[in-house]
């Protein structure tokens, strides 16, 4: 089960993505730190928007990218 963190950042993203892309993207981005969404903490957050906002925007374009990228990062 993802940890609190990553609860939050799939919360983040549902509005823009919706429910399943958004749990997906956080296992992805997960798995490309080398971990799980139940190992992710905080100083991923910088990591994890910095990839998103580049995935995000072939999906929902380049302003809701960096808007979602963005509040993520102010999960920190």
């Amino acid at each position: 089960m993802p940890n609190a963190l990553a609860l939050r950042i799939e919360e983040t993203l549902r509005p823009v993505i919706g429910t399943v892309l958004a749990s997906v993207s956080v296992d992805v981005e997960s798995k490309r730190l080398g971990k799980t969404p139940e190992t992710i903490d905080r100083a991923d957050l910088p990591k994890i928007s910095e990839n998103l906002v580049q995935a995000l925007r072939l999906v929902v374009g380049p302003d809701m990218a960096s808007i979602a990228a963005r509040r993520i990062l102010d999960l920190t």
